[in-house]
């Protein structure tokens, strides 16, 4: 998912980037309800995907496939999370799963990176990427989902592209157009549609 995703940031601006992504979730919740009135979050989701691939959005085809497939690969977690919440108590379900990535990007983090990986420069910030990207965020999700509601939880989450999209602007001064600003609102209004009723699938982490 983060290989995905973070190839996709190659070639495309972070906030379409992180909403593009957020269609696994999406669609994870979608499949999971029953009610006529998501057919309105669907059209409204479909409406912000069309206006960020469209003209004026995000026109690189290959980063939004790839952050499309970083969404798969989200949803999916989603669900294997499920289990694994069942089979594991506290954090190890989540450390071995860490452990289990960080075995699979060996291969292609050590085709690109070659003998750069053993420079301490780059270790130090790998391992900075990887307790700030996954491990702490993805433990305090675990914590949250033990203390609040899976609606509200779905419903925060459901922010995370306008929040990726500011901090994109803040941050790196990537700047949005008005396709994109609007295609973003329309993924995160889908998204807080579908995931504030009860029993809708959160985007979980952990």
């Amino acid at each position: 998912m983060n290989l995905l995703f973070y190839s996709s940031l190659d070639r495309i601006p972070l906030g379409p980037a992180v909403t593009f992504e957020f269609v696994g979730p999406l669609a994870v919740a979608l499949f999971a309800s029953r009610t006529r009135l998501d057919l309105l979050w669907v059209a409204l989701a479909a409406t912000g995907i069309l206006l960020l691939a469209g003209p004026g959005g995000s026109d690189d085809m290959l980063g939004i496939a790839l952050a499309l497939g970083a969404g798969g690969c989200w949803g999916a977690y989603i669900l294997i999370s499920a289990r694994v919440g069942q089979a594991f108590s506290g954090g190890q379900g989540l450390a071995i799963a860490m452990a289990i990535g960080a075995g699979l990007m060996v291969a292609p983090g050590v085709a690109v990176g070659g003998e750069a990986l053993l420079e301490p420069e780059v270790i130090a910030i790998g391992a900075a990427v990887a307790l700030l990207s996954s491990v702490i965020p993805y433990s305090f999700e675990l914590e949250a989902l033990r203390t609040i509601p899976v609606g509200v939880f779905g419903v925060l989450m459901s922010l995370e592209p306008a929040v990726a999209a500011l901090a994109g602007l803040i941050a790196i001064d990537q700047g949005l157009n008005a396709a994109e600003v609007a295609g973003i609102a329309l993924v995160v209004a889908a998204s807080a549609g579908v995931l504030r009723r009860p029993g809708a699938a959160a985007p979980r982490d952990a």
